[in-house]
């Protein structure tokens, strides 16, 4: 969901800023993630403008944990209810559809990303309309809405500022709580002058000249909506409450105006009551943008004759998080509440950026939720829990405390675990299979050391071996070797 912070209401500045070249376009990823960071690495103002946002990012969040005393303590109750929450997922989704369609709405259960496709496609169909606004939400491009609805022949319009610029220049978002944070604003203005109707050719570069011309675009479309889709930070199974945090307020357009409200939520989202939100939504707004509090925070219940929309739909979303949540490693994932806060520390994240993470979610968030809710069968997602330091710099921020690294070497695991069951072992694997039948023998394990001590010290160059061959050759690109000395520390003790 979009995190508390995004894109402020009355400029750009946080969210375009920092300027850097355009992302790779949603769905375009196929590759290893170490293949498909290698243009950002190069890229020297990438990396110096991602650095420079995600610093201030973490000044932000950091001064805001440290101003309420109890910071520890809500953390320590947000861990409890999320895991309570997962832990008796089935009661409260019942409660939660029990509580819906008593309030007038309706809910549907999509088993993965093709079925809501096809729900609310269908939806929108009932509808009549050929145009839906979208407000920003994770959860609606992981199950691959916006194309799908493209296809259906609906024009979707974007109502986050952040998410319009990104959908304009055809590219993914960069970041959770900051869509367009590779964007600086004199390509934004570029992009504005030749994807967005109705602007000036005198529009300037100024944050507010941008904000204003979105805004006039944006008003429009709300005006003659009879349809939305929106995700939710939250949903509250006692009440049947959906609950949507932002800062710019397009959210709650989107949950007003249109006579159709379609709500598209992962099935991880549900909370026990109503009363857990006191908890949670502390925690996000200072976790993600280091506000005090959200600015806006739209709830909504069913349907209300007068007020609101005339037909409100929910799709609970499962995409992979039963499996997940059978993991008993790797169900923490699923306590997220999408803050970002681990973004704004990953030290890999802030030299690649979102790119090589692929169209939905970046960062150490995207390197343990993609691989669980996508498997590790591709090469692309499989490499994904090795996209990490594992400093744990992401546990010590993250406000529902789930241990990142843990999840990540739990996921390696399972990585090298599928690879076994190939006809034809990889590389790496067969290499691995070498070294413990040569050190499973005493005799053969000295043999090896002794000849590879001389190819060894052949390679070296000073003390040093730069360049390994073969796959031994991943090691070197990133450090060098030192030589090893011309006797072992078992001739040494033999010989003494």
């Amino acid at each position: 969901m979009t995190a508390p912070g995004t894109e402020p209401p009355d400029a750009l500045a946080s969210a375009i800023a920092h300027g850097a070249p355009a992302a790779p376009a949603a769905g375009a990823r196929a590759s290893r993630f170490a293949d498909a960071a290698r243009p950002a690495l190069a890229d020297t103002r990438l990396r110096r403008n991602l650095g420079a946002a995600v610093a201030a990012g973490r000044a932000r969040a950091a001064a805001a944990a440290a101003e309420p005393a109890d910071w520890e303590a809500l953390r320590d109750a947000g861990r409890a209810l999320r895991d309570a929450a997962l832990l008796d997922l089935d009661t409260h989704l019942e409660r939660l559809e029990r509580a819906v369609t008593e309030a007038g709405g309706t809910v549907h259960w999509a088993v993965d990303a093709a079925e809501a496709r096809r729900i609310v496609t269908g939806l929108v169909r009932e509808t009549g309309a050929r145009e839906v606004l979208q407000a920003p939400s994770a959860t609606v491009r992981e199950a691959g809405l916006p194309d799908a609805l493209a296809r259906a022949g609906v024009t979707v319009r974007a109502t986050g500022l952040g998410d319009l610029i990104v959908r304009l220049g055809e590219e993914a978002p960069a970041h959770l709580a900051s869509p367009a944070l590779h964007r600086d604003r004199a390509q934004v203005r570029e992009l504005f002058l030749r994807a967005l109707p109705g602007v000036p050719p005198e529009l300037s570069d100024d944050p507010a000249a941008l904000a204003g011309a979105a805004r006039t675009h944006l008003r429009d479309r709300f005006a003659g909506a009879r349809a939305a889709v929106t995700g939710a930070a939250f949903l509250a199974a006692d009440t049947g409450t959906a609950v949507l945090v932002e800062s710019g307020g397009e959210g709650r357009m989107c949950v007003t105006l249109p006579d159709t409200l379609i709500t598209v939520a992962g099935i991880d989202k549900v909370v026990p009551s109503w009363t857990d939100l006191e908890v949670l939504l502390q925690l996000l707004p200072r976790a993600s943008a280091g506000d005090r509090m959200t600015p806006y925070v739209s709830a909504w219940t069913g349907v209300h004759p007068g007020d609101g929309p005339r037909a409100f739909h929910l799709v609970l979303l499962d995409n992979g998080r039963t499996g997940a949540l059978a993991d008993e490693v790797g169900r923490a994932a699923l306590r997220c509440i999408r803050c970002a806060a681990c973004l704004d520390v990953c030290p890999v994240y802030e030299r690649t950026g979102g790119g090589p993470y692929g169209p939905v979610y970046p960062g150490p968030v995207g390197a343990m939720l993609t691989p669980q809710l996508r498997g590790v069968e591709s090469a692309a997602n499989a490499s994904l829990p090795f996209a990490s330091t594992l400093c744990g710099a992401c546990t010590d921020v993250c406000p529902v405390k789930i241990d990142i690294p843990e999840v990540l070497v739990h996921l390696r695991g399972a990585v090298v675990e599928s690879r076994r069951a190939r006809p034809v072992p990889t590389p790496e694997l067969v290499l691995m299979r070498g070294l413990a039948w040569t050190m499973a023998d005493p005799r053969r394990h000295r043999l090896a050391v002794r000849r590879g001590t001389r190819w060894a010290r052949l390679l070296s160059r000073g003390g040093r071996i730069r360049r390994l061959p073969g796959l031994l050759g991943k090691w070197t690109e990133a450090r060098d070797v030192p030589a090893p000395p011309a006797q072992s520390f078992r001739d040494w003790w033999a010989r003494r």
